[in-house]
């Protein structure tokens, strides 16, 4: 079991001893010091209360996480906009719309069910900053707090309209193609994996005009019905649902709706790197400009965005470095290979449901099926491994030794470690969410990459 604390926000398994996973101590701890710097940073508003916006995923254990929160801002003196079951982006979304002055996401993403964490936002409905996150994290260490007095305690307020107004924002967008999408008559499958997906897909696609798709794994439980990263191993209910319906094809969503991926109409995998490719290549044939992904992510982006006339720029992983990059270097797409689109139009924040969006408009357009519109990409192979790191691990020694190992190669150290091979890559670096090492390797073909990450892998344990 574990406790992460990072810039972004605390993840961890839940029960336990405090100080060791998620428990009720360590989350108040935390809601307490985030009230306390939406205090400090908001001194100077002529507010007489602050407010904040909380919403979780469908966990088991998010109601309980969600009510020791909320109770922590209202004692902070802070009130509160209570979205509960809804999605990352929608929360995102709703701190602008209520014109909050933060929010609270409750969600471990991809992570199995016990894990949950608290993902913090500013008043802009992003992801704090590494310097504000350092901050609150000094903050829960000195465990120095001021709760408000009687006559000063926040209260709080339901709002179930905030996805509503998410979809409409989505739809009325002008790059997005209702009409097209209504027409092309898509029979889809959607995997919600017993989250929030489940709700807010549905309600995206009804919008969008598709009136023939149905959900698999729909009840929103928390028991996830397989592992909830949505990677090609767990998708093969998916995959065996789009072939047995005749669908178009298959939508998957991790369970706060943040990544997405696809499965073509003969049950293939889309591959979830090219989300953002297929999504990029429809955004930048319409509107010129840069884009931004990760280093972890498939080169296949930098092709199509040189193909549209446009500078492709790549960041360290983690999508507060993303959209620092972004907005850097005025990018009108960007994201993560995981599935995680950010489009600026929009909002600053990774998107399934703007994702799904566009995809189906240019899906719609194209008049192609979804595996004629991947084979019309580049065609590269990643793969994605991990090794995951016992208490202890001195990873900056092993770390080091990798890089002397392959000295003679060029590398790049923004961001753990990325080695590159001719017109291949691997990229080494510790998770922000979980005690591993993650090994991307990229290649034309997907044995060479296989063998590269292994060779890699087999380098990490004998230095460890």
């Amino acid at each position: 079991m574990a406790l992460i604390k990072s810039i972004s926000g605390i993840r961890g398994t839940i029960g336990g001893k405090a100080g060791e996973n998620l428990t009720p101590l360590d989350i108040v701890k935390f809601s307490s010091a985030y009230s306390k710097w939406i205090i400090e940073k908001q001194n100077n508003s002529s507010k007489q209360k602050l407010t904040v916006v909380v919403g979780r995923d469908g966990r088991i254990s998010g109601l309980i996480v969600k009510n020791l929160v909320i109770s922590t801002l209202n004692s902070m003196g802070i009130n509160v906009i209570d979205v509960d079951l809804s999605t990352t982006p929608t929360v995102e979304m709703a701190v602008v719309f209520a014109q909050a002055d933060g929010g609270i996401i409750l969600t471990a993403s991809h992570n199995p069910k016990e894990w949950n964490a608290l993902k913090l936002l500013n008043n802009k409905g992003e992801f704090i900053s590494g310097e504000d996150g350092k901050y609150i994290l000094d903050l829960v260490e000195n465990d120095n707090f001021s709760f408000a007095d009687i006559d000063h305690l926040g209260t709080t307020v339901t709002n179930n309209d905030m996805l509503a107004q998410h979809i409409e924002a989505i739809i009325n967008h002008s790059l997005v193609d209702k009409k097209a999408i209504a027409e092309a008559g898509f029979n889809i499958v959607v995997d919600a994996v017993n989250s929030t997906g489940s709700t807010a897909v549905p309600q995206l696609l009804k919008a969008l005009g598709v009136v023939n798709f149905s959900v698999i794994n729909e009840d929103i439980t928390g028991h996830f019905a397989h592992n909830p990263e949505p990677l090609p191993e767990h998708l093969k209910e998916l995959s065996r649902a789009v072939v047995s319906n005749k669908a178009s094809l298959g939508i998957a969503v991790d369970p706060d709706v943040d990544r997405l991926c696809f499965v073509c109409e003969d049950g293939s995998m889309f591959g979830e790197e090219y989300t953002l490719v297929a999504v990029a290549d429809y955004v930048l044939s319409h509107k010129a400009g840069n884009t931004v992904s990760n280093m972890s992510s498939t080169k296949a982006l930098k092709d199509i965005t040189i193909k549209h006339g446009g500078t492709y720029f790549p960041s360290a992983v983690g999508e507060v470095n993303v959209v620092e990059k972004m907005k850097a270097i005025n990018a009108v797409i960007g994201g993560e290979g995981n599935g995680g689109i950010i489009f600026p139009e929009l909002h600053y924040g990774r998107d399934a449901l703007i994702g799904i969006a566009l995809f189906l408009t240019h899906l719609a357009q194209s008049k192609k099926s979804a595996k004629q519109l991947r084979n019309t990409f580049p065609d590269y192979f990643i793969s994605k491994n991990k090794v995951t790191l016992e208490n202890g691990v001195d990873v900056k020694s092993v770390f080091e030794n990798i890089k002397d190992k392959y000295k003679s190669q060029p590398i790049n150290t923004d961001d753990g470690l990325k080695i590159e091979f001719d017109n291949d890559w691997v990229h080494l670096r510790t998770s922000n969410t979980e005690p591993i090492i993650r090994i991307y390797a990229e290649s034309n073909f997907e044995t060479t990459a296989d063998n590269i990450a292994m060779r890699l892998i087999k380098d990490i344990q004998e230095s460890i």
